[in-house]
């Protein structure tokens, strides 16, 4: 495949009770980047057949909390091809929360509309073309 504007990448992610920080059982905003990192190694492969270095964030924004429990759609979409540089848009939304109640531990619901929790553009670097 050939990089071009437009194209895109999504994942789907648990976020596990063991990767909780904070009271109410936040995640840290680092866990997003980490997401951003995955897809963009995905979208790169994709397009460029390597997996890029990324070289760096611009205008990251956290917008809503990350919790454990949550399910989380991570995407990434290029959006300028350079000779060797990519520019990447991203965005974490939070599709289902856990709800959990003392009869229902295991409870969750589906969040309708998903919370568009994380933002950000970024840049990845791939070696140039033979």
């Amino acid at each position: 495949m050939t990089a071009e504007p437009g194209t895109r990448v999504v994942h789907r992610r648990y976020v596990p009770y063991s990767d909780a920080h904070y009271a109410g059982n936040l995640v840290d905003g680092a866990y997003s980047l980490k997401l951003f990192g995955d897809v963009a190694t995905d979208l790169s492969i994709l397009t460029d057949g390597d997996e890029g270095l990324f070289a760096s964030y611009s205008d990251v924004q956290f917008r809503e909390a990350v919790r454990a429990g949550d399910v989380l759609e991570v995407s990434c979409e290029l959006v300028r091809v350079g000779t060797r540089s990519r520019t990447m848009e991203f965005a974490v939304h939070v599709v289902a929360r856990g709800a959990a109640t003392d009869e229902r531990p295991g409870a969750a619901a589906v969040l309708d509309p998903p919370l568009l929790a994380t933002t950000a553009t970024g840049v990845v670097v791939v070696p140039p073309r033979p």
